[in-house]
């Protein structure tokens, strides 16, 4: 293994060299042959020593720009060096993992075993040790083994809000293969049913509070699945159900029979959408848990030390895969709650001695919303990293609560594209390096903004966009490279479609994230937008044509379009709908339980706005954007507004002085 290694790191020291190569083919070729030139006539015809005509070409390549270059080496090599640092160590890991077929469970094992007795997930409910984790994580994977579930096999997970026993369930399952499917328990009708398909569950692990949920769905589930109760649940004659409790208490705590699972192959199932509508069930394959886990942890200075609060949903990439995976690999104690609660933030880090905590975008606002109080700055959190924190209120945020540092990451949940924000410049979502781009192949592509297709330059190559100009954001697809492998999709066809040929040179291949960017000249990353038919609210993507079928389905009408509009000082966009009715014959009422019934909260459109006409002339998507372009503005918009009320739930009149409250925070969306 040390020859070994050492070979690695001279193959990664030989493709540093090539940095210089890299630093040329950014010049013009005019400019390469004027430096040659030039050389030439100061050493031959002036007679200059080498020395001295060395210095003269650099001397002239700093005062015709190359100064620029230098500048930004000269405020980016420390930012740059420590991402080379983690790089360097996820790639020899990687290199080791994969050689030795070690899997997360097998490295939530070894963590186990070095802190048997230290807390390892705390919530409302109680402790749970590493040790006990263990325990328990062997109980379900030897109960569903004697079960008959083996390697491949997929079971979805149903869990309301987050239960410390939710992460030993996939962690169990993982042991033995079999992987697991982490289920919105937002979903309802046809998307829930839609995401236990799509997966091709065999079984389904829930709690009773979803009970109701899977009822309504039972008969449009396309497999003979199985039903796993976790907690007590009256008998009923649509579920078939198994009562888990009782029978784990009398399954083994020794590890299960061994599987063969290699490092690259699926961990779980992480659900997302996207502009083809419904959820789709995006790989998580060991090696990505893992690198992404490193990744963010390291660039954050975490150590074992540290105990992490996170109050973001389990079942997501940001909170199950990073916050999870920073227990299962260093061995931090993580805390969760089942639900946000800016009242209870601070003093539950305080109460627990937390060190670091995770957000998204609007749980900082809300915590600025809150009242000031002594709490405030007693806590030890030092880091917090996420992603969707408005530059706006950034510093304010750090002033106020004392957090030294803010990790604004990037990371697709079915990408390669991950980078984050490793020293607090404000805005920024991550970076690449300036210096050695070949490094960490990711890189913004420009577009047509009407059309959405992608410029290329006459040799068919994706032209890049430049530092102050949007794009795309793109990542290089390496095949057998773990660490630039898209992993895709269970759907194929959708993995197809989220890869773009031709992009860096002829013949490669580049993972689409959707995801338009802005890069500066230090190669920060600033969040613009999302590309196609989908936008972000309350941290979740919502796909305009799942609403869009939804609504249409219910009314009977055709012309009806969803777009996200911006609400000032709220991140993302809030959902809208503009529906034709042309009679006023519209039951508002109706519409609304039919939302409520098959739309999670966060994809049910915020604002309506009916029409009596709706310009079909252009394309749908233009269409769409002169829509969304005119607002919820009832100063500019003649048609009849409503907007949903957060308490009643139900939709009222938008009027000028409820916009204006809108927009000056006095009401809540």
């Amino acid at each position: 293994m040390p020859g070994s290694n050492s070979n690695y790191i001279f193959r990664i020291a030989q493709s540093l060299s090539r940095t210089l190569y890299s630093v040329i083919d950014n010049m013009s070729l005019v400019k390469c042959g004027v430096f040659f030139t030039l050389g030439a006539i100061l050493s031959f015809g002036l007679g200059f020593s080498c020395q001295i005509t060395t210095l003269l070409i650099i001397a002239t390549y700093l005062a015709t720009g190359g100064w620029k270059f230098i500048w930004v080496v000269i405020n980016t090599l420390p930012r740059d060096a420590k991402a080379l640092t983690v790089l360097i160590k996820l790639k020899l890991a990687t290199k080791n993992h994969i050689q030795n077929n070690i899997t997360i469970p097998m490295i939530f094992t070894k963590t186990a075993k070095k802190h048997p007795s230290k807390p390892c997930l705390v919530s409302e409910e109680g402790t749970l040790t590493f040790e006990e984790v263990e325990n328990l994580s062997n109980q379900i994977a030897n109960y569903f083994y004697q079960a008959g579930y083996r390697k491949g096999d997929v079971i979805a997970l149903c869990f309301p809000e987050n239960r410390i026993q939710y992460v030993c369930y996939w962690l169990g399952l993982a042991k033995i293969g079999v992987v697991a499917a982490l289920i919105n328990y937002n979903q309802r009708d046809i998307a829930l049913s839609h995401s236990i398909n799509a997966a091709d569950s065999k079984a389904i692990i829930f709690t009773q509070d979803l009970s109701d949920a899977l009822i309504d769905v039972a008969s449009q589930i396309q497999n003979k699945v199985r039903f796993y109760c976790t907690g007590n649940m009256s008998p009923n004659q649509v579920l078939s159900t198994v009562m888990l409790q009782s029978e784990l208490t009398r399954s083994p705590t020794y590890p299960p029979p061994a599987v063969k699972v290699g490092y690259t192959e699926k961990l779980f199932y992480v659900f997302t959408s996207g502009t083809t509508g419904l959820p789709k069930a995006a790989i998580i394959s060991h090696s990505r848990f893992y690198y992404m886990t490193v990744g963010a942890t390291s660039l954050a200075n975490m150590t074992e030390n540290d105990v992490l609060y996170d109050t973001l949903p389990l079942y997501h990439t940001a909170g199950g895969v990073v916050g999870v995976g920073s227990m299962i690999v260093l061995g931090c104690t993580l805390v969760v709650r089942k639900k946000f609660s800016a009242s209870r933030f601070w003093d539950d880090c305080i109460q627990n001695n937390c060190t670091a905590a995770q957000y998204i975008g609007e749980i900082c606002r809300y915590l600025l919303a809150t009242p000031a109080k002594p709490t405030d700055n007693q806590h030890k959190v030092r880091v917090m990293f996420g992603n969707g924190l408005k530059p706006e209120i950034w510093k304010m945020f750090q002033d106020r609560f004392g957090v030294k540092q803010m990790g604004e990451f990037y990371g697709a949940t079915e990408g390669n594209c991950n980078t984050m924000n490793p020293d607090n410049t404000i805005g920024a979502v991550g970076f690449t390096t300036m210096i050695a781009p070949f490094l960490y192949p990711i890189t913004l592509i420009r577009f047509n903004k009407d059309t959405g297709e992608y410029l290329r330059d006459r040799n068919g190559i994706c032209i890049k966009a430049k530092p102050g100009e949007p794009g795309e954001l793109v990542g290089k697809i390496v095949k057998g490279d773990a660490l630039r492998e898209f992993d895709g999709y269970v759907n194929r066809q959708a993995t197809d479609k989220k890869v773009c040929p031709d992009v860096f040179k002829k013949g490669d291949l580049a993972f689409l994230t959707g995801d338009v960017l802005i890069m500066d000249t230090f190669g920060y990353f600033y969040f613009q937008d999302r590309t196609g038919d989908t936008f972000r609210w309350r941290g979740e993507n919502v796909s305009t044509y799942e609403v869009e079928s939804i609504i249409s389905n219910h009314i009977q009408l055709k012309d009806s379009v969803v777009y996200g509009v911006e609400v000032k000082g709220l991140e993302g966009k809030a959902g809208m709908a503009t529906i034709v009715d042309e009679h006023k014959t519209l039951d508002l009422l109706s519409l609304t339980k039919a939302l409520q019934k098959s739309l999670p909260p966060y994809a049910r459109p915020v604002f309506i706005r009916l029409a009596s006409e709706v310009d079909t002339t252009g394309t749908h998507k233009l269409k769409k954007v002169d829509l969304a372009k005119e607002g919820f503005n009832p100063n500019i918009i003649k048609d009849h507004l409503y907007y949903l009320n957060s308490k009643t739930q139900q939709y009222e009149p938008l009027t000028v002085q409820v916009y204006n409250d809108i927009c000056s925070g006095k009401i809540r969306l």
